[in-house]
């Protein structure tokens, strides 16, 4: 077992860490236990009743968090000409061009933060789907990021804005950022509960028993506070 340092064994003693909490006390917590020397990330941790091994009990979907993420975003757009310049007008911070796409594939460059691809451009995403794919960067068109190039200006606007992807891990469980800790505690609920309903109505069709079965609330560095589901 991991040994916790001293400040995090003093915050662990302000609360009882078998109580479950509301989500508006959890924040509140959560909040509260964050005292690192950086803005630590509050972040919701669902443990899900799925079987990652079946095709219909995985979650993949995304959810616009009213607030954001405190954080800039740099897009990579994998488009050409015409499409490429609609992408670079509406904020798009970089064109998968030929230069950037064998830093990518020669070198595992990864300088940005999300990647939207036009239809017409996924033959070139499938051959870099063994890097991008582990990293979360592969564009899809589940989690909207494969869009027809009049879509682009809506999608990386949303991505911009807060809009967040999420899928289920290979042990079958969720791990989803709501803001920075420095956030007011109203808009870090609001994202939590954004993402609470993004992820309770995208239960997997091959579900049958409990489909959320725990929710904990967190800092980056701090104690997890149990959420009543």
């Amino acid at each position: 077992m991991p040994k916790h340092g001293k400040r995090f064994a003093e915050l662990a003693k302000q609360y009882d860490r078998e109580q479950y909490f509301s989500l508006e006390e959890a924040v509140t917590l959560a909040k509260k236990m964050a005292t690192a020397k950086f803005d630590e990330t509050i972040e919701m941790h669902f443990r899900l009743g799925i079987d990652p091994r079946h095709s219909d009990q995985q979650v993949r979907s995304t959810v616009l968090l009213p607030h954001g993420l405190g954080k800039t975003v740099r897009i990579l757009v994998f488009a050409q000409g015409e499409d490429a310049k609609l992408a670079l007008d509406n904020g798009a911070d970089l064109i998968a061009d030929d230069e950037i796409v064998g830093k990518i594939q020669n070198e595992g460059w990864m300088e940005f933060d999300a990647a939207i691809a036009v239809p017409s451009m996924m033959g070139t995403v499938g051959k870099l789907g063994r890097i991008l794919g582990p990293r979360g960067l592969m564009p899809n068109p589940k989690a909207g990021t494969v869009v027809p190039p009049n879509d682009l200006p809506r999608a990386i606007n949303e991505l911009k804005a807060g809009r967040l992807e999420f899928r289920n891990d290979k042990t079958g469980n969720l791990h989803m950022p709501i803001g920075k800790a420095s956030f007011e505690e109203e808009k870090l609920l609001e994202n939590a509960r954004a993402i609470y309903e993004a992820v309770n109505s995208n239960k997997p069709s091959g579900v049958k028993g409990i489909y959320i079965r725990r929710i904990t609330m967190t800092s980056t560095m701090g104690p997890g506070v149990r959420v009543t589901i």
